[in-house]
C-alpha cells in the first residue's frame, strides 16, 4: 500500500474499519487467533487508534457482536420481521443463506462462547444473552401460532437452529439447514394440532 492510499485509509471513520476488520478476521482465522496488531493493519489504523476505541481485546469483541447483533447479519435477525408471517420466520431460521452472503462459518456466538469457555467472561455472557434473546423472539412466535407449550418448542426449534448452523460450518455446506427445517417443520405441525 502507498504512503498515500494508507493515510487516505486513516483518520474518520476508524472505528467502522476497525469492526469491519475485525470481523473478516474473527470469521476467517478466529477470535483467538487474531491479535489487535493484525486488526490496526487490516483497518488500516494505529495501534494507538485502536486502543484509543477499544481498550482492550474483549471490548473490540463485544463491539463486534454487537454490530453482529444489530446488522442485521445473524439468524436472529429474521424473527423480528414484521412483513413475514410467524410460521415463516421461525421456517427462515432454517434457510440457505444468500449467494452473496459470507462464507459458511456457523453462529457468531456461539463460536464467541466457544473461544470464551469461561462462563462469567463478558464475551461469553454477551453470547449467552442473544442465545436467551433467540428463544425469547422464538417462544413469542410460537405462542403468537397458538402453541401450548411454547418455551419447550421453543427451545427444540433454536437448539435445531444452533446445530444446523454447526453443522453447516463443520461440513462447509451452505444449504444444510434444510434437514433441520424438515425438523421444525414436523415439531410445529405436531405442537399446532388440535
Amino acid at each position: 500500500m502507498s504512503a498515500t492510499t494508507a493515510s487516505e485509509g486513516r483518520g474518520r471513520g476508524g472505528r467502522e474499519r476497525i469492526l469491519a476488520a475485525a470481523t473478516r478476521l474473527f470469521a476467517v482465522q478466529g477470535i483467538n487467533a487474531t491479535g489487535m496488531e493484525q486488526v490496526a493493519e487490516a483497518a488500516p489504523v494505529s495501534k494507538r487508534t485502536l486502543y484509543a476505541h477499544f481498550r482492550t481485546k474483549d471490548d473490540l469483541v463485544i463491539a463486534h457482536l454487537e454490530h453482529l447483533a444489530s446488522s442485521g447479519a445473524t439468524l436472529e435477525s429474521v424473527l423480528t420481521r414484521e412483513d413475514i408471517p410467524p410460521r415463516e420466520r421461525i421456517l427462515a431460521l432454517f434457510d440457505q443463506p444468500a449467494p452473496d452472503a459470507a462464507p459458511v462459518r456457523g453462529c457468531p456466538f456461539i463460536d464467541a462462547a466457544a473461544e470464551f469457555p469461561d462462563p462469567h467472561s463478558t464475551v461469553h455472557s454477551y453470547a449467552r444473552e442473544q442465545k436467551l434473546r433467540m428463544v425469547g423472539l422464538v417462544t413469542a412466535l410460537v405462542t403468537e401460532l397458538g402453541c401450548r407449550e411454547p418455551v419447550a418448542l421453543a427451545e427444540q426449534l433454536v437448539t435445531l437452529a444452533d446445530g444446523a448452523a454447526s453443522r453447516a460450518m463443520v461440513l462447509d455446506e451452505a444449504d444444510y439447514g434444510r434437514h433441520a427445517r424438515a425438523a421444525a417443520e414436523t415439531l410445529l405441525a405436531h405442537a399446532l394440532a388440535g
